[in-house]
């Protein structure tokens, strides 16, 4: 929760011109991480949670590589990305090592 609260942060230093482009691209991806992690933790199964956080991971990547383009995009600077790209690793680690464990 608290990387897709930074992202929401990130995303309002974007252009208007990006609303529903860039910014709603990075925004779902984000929120799609806590929210599949939820998902799958209610399903009931070690393998339906250990699917959902492989979901979860994937929606992760997105939402780096969507910051990365904003980067490049020369929307953000490095400094202001630093603690969510930080964040994204760690969770990253986390939902690995908890993937991992279900299996």
């Amino acid at each position: 929760m608290d990387m897709a609260v930074q992202v929401y942060r990130l995303t309002d230093r974007f252009p208007k011109s990006e609303l529903y482009r860039l910014t709603s691209q990075v925004t779902r991806a984000a929120v799609s991480v806590p929210a599949n992690i939820a998902e799958g933790n209610g399903r009931g199964s070690r393998r339906e949670y250990a699917h959902f956080l492989a979901i979860a991971k994937g929606s992760l990547n997105e939402t780096e590589t969507f910051l990365f383009l904003a980067l490049r995009l020369g929307y953000l600077r490095e400094h202001e990305t630093a603690p969510t790209m930080f964040l994204i690793t760690e969770i990253g680690k986390m939902l690995t090592a908890l993937r991992a464990r279900l299996l």
